[in-house]
């Protein structure tokens, strides 16, 4: 038994001290050589059939051990980031959109502008979105929608998730708007298509998926006053977009996406690989992105 009152004792608990200091500053030490994490953050936009694409774009970054975090989205691309940030797998994302059809027949709007009515979606969301909360989910997520009334983009962040996204991807002259808090919401993507802005200051490195590319078109397809509409829709979206495009530290903008439409369902498993081709594409600067 040791003896406190020893003379030998002192010297002990002395040299004690002196590697326990000594010990705890290798520590610290080795702790300060260890480089921080870097969080991704990842904005999606909206393109209807096309958005599949960011499906592909995730699995190609979960399957380099890259786990984006947090998300923001428009329209589609707030769906799929909702599905995403709820702890979906890629594979049950894509079986999201192969069992909805964007176009059903038994979704006319019965009194209200547009002609289908989102929220004939709501039971179908909430098999994937269980509570219909931002709380539930895994991830920080943002939605972006139009205030049609005020004509400003809206951005959601907590309360209840399934009424925001239906507003998000309300396309116009489609879907009707949504009702939310006595306001009427519509896409997001008509003014924020690639809400980049709400991530700053939330992440360190930011990559935007555009997935609403536009194709050259020849001037006997721009026939009709919808066909005129739609393109004027697309080239203004876009030009918009192109300053969110500066403020990303990468873009990855599917060019292949051009061979689909907005409310193509019959090739969805090929919009997905072109995501998942276009980030595989780009992962060396992704990863060169992450260390620097």
């Amino acid at each position: 038994m040791w003896d406190v009152n020893r003379p030998g004792h002192q010297g002990l608990d002395c040299r004690c001290q002196i590697t326990k200091l000594v010990a705890m500053t290798s520590v610290r030490t080795a702790r300060a050589r260890i480089p921080r994490r870097k969080r991704l953050g990842l904005v999606l936009s909206g393109g209807g059939s096309r958005g599949v694409a960011h499906i592909g774009v995730i699995r190609a970054l979960l399957e380099a051990g890259i786990e984006p975090d947090p998300v923001a989205g428009a329209s589609a691309g707030a769906i799929v980031g909702a599905l995403y940030a709820a702890g979906h797998s890629p594979a049950a994302m894509l079986d999201f959109f192969r069992g909805l059809d964007p176009l059903p027949f038994n979704g006319f709007a019965l009194g209200k502008p547009g002609l289908l009515d989102p929220m004939t979606f709501a039971p179908y969301f909430r098999r994937y979105f269980r509570g219909d909360s931002f709380a539930r989910l895994q991830r920080k997520l943002f939605i972006v929608a139009t205030d049609l009334i005020r004509g400003e983009p809206v951005v959601f962040t907590r309360g209840r998730l399934i009424r925001p996204l239906l507003a998000s991807s309300a396309v116009p002259m489609v879907y009707s708007p949504i009702q939310i808090g006595g306001r009427w919401y519509g896409d997001g993507g008509i003014v924020d298509n690639l809400p980049v802005r709400l991530l700053e200051g939330q992440c360190d490195i930011t990559i935007g998926v555009y997935a609403s590319p536009i194709r050259r078109v020849r001037r006997r397809e721009l026939s009709n006053s919808f066909s005129v509409l739609d393109r004027a829709l697309e080239v203004g979206i876009l030009v918009h977009s192109r300053a969110s495009f500066a403020r990303c530290d990468l873009v990855i903008q599917p060019r292949a996406l051009t061979r689909y439409g907005m409310f193509d369902t019959e090739h969805l498993p090929a919009i997905e690989a072109v995501g998942y081709r276009a980030a595989r594409d780009q992962m060396p600067r992704i990863r060169q992105l992450l260390r620097r």
